[in-house]
């Protein structure tokens, strides 16, 4: 399952997003992965979620962090729920190029019951159409 918080800057995603990781973390059977772009947020997530800074791996477009998905799931056969804030910067690409990726993120998600929770940093007027259905309530 694949699920989307968006919004515009500064409308509390990163909170949000957190949140959740936070508030699964307990009730999770499997391990958590938790990805961002900086170490800002790190000592705000609980101890069991395994904190990832993107920008140590050199990533510079969604194939390749497709490719280090697959990589966290053929090296962790419990990775249960991987969150990641800010998309647009962890994979260095705009919202609108992105629907081969989130075919592929969708194959992955089922094929390994993983659970994928994204921020996005646009309202949900300004996504594309192909996002929409991704939306988080």
């Amino acid at each position: 399952m694949i699920e989307i918080i968006c919004g515009e800057k500064g409308t509390g995603k990163t909170k949000r997003i957190i949140s959740l990781a936070n508030g699964v973390s307990d009730k999770a059977k499997g391990s958590m992965v938790f990805i961002d772009d900086d170490n800002s947020y790190m000592y705000d997530l609980g101890y069991s979620i395994r904190f990832i800074n993107v920008t140590d791996y050199a990533l510079s477009d969604p194939d390749m962090f497709l490719g280090f998905l697959c990589g966290l799931c053929a090296s962790d056969f419990d990775l249960e729920y991987v969150f990641v804030d800010k998309l647009e910067n962890v994979v260095h690409a705009d919202l609108s190029e992105l629907m081969s990726f989130f075919q592929q993120l969708e194959t992955l998600s089922k094929q390994h019951s993983l659970h994928i929770i994204l921020s996005v940093s646009k309202g949900e007027e300004d996504l594309p159409s192909f996002l929409r259905p991704y939306v988080m309530a």
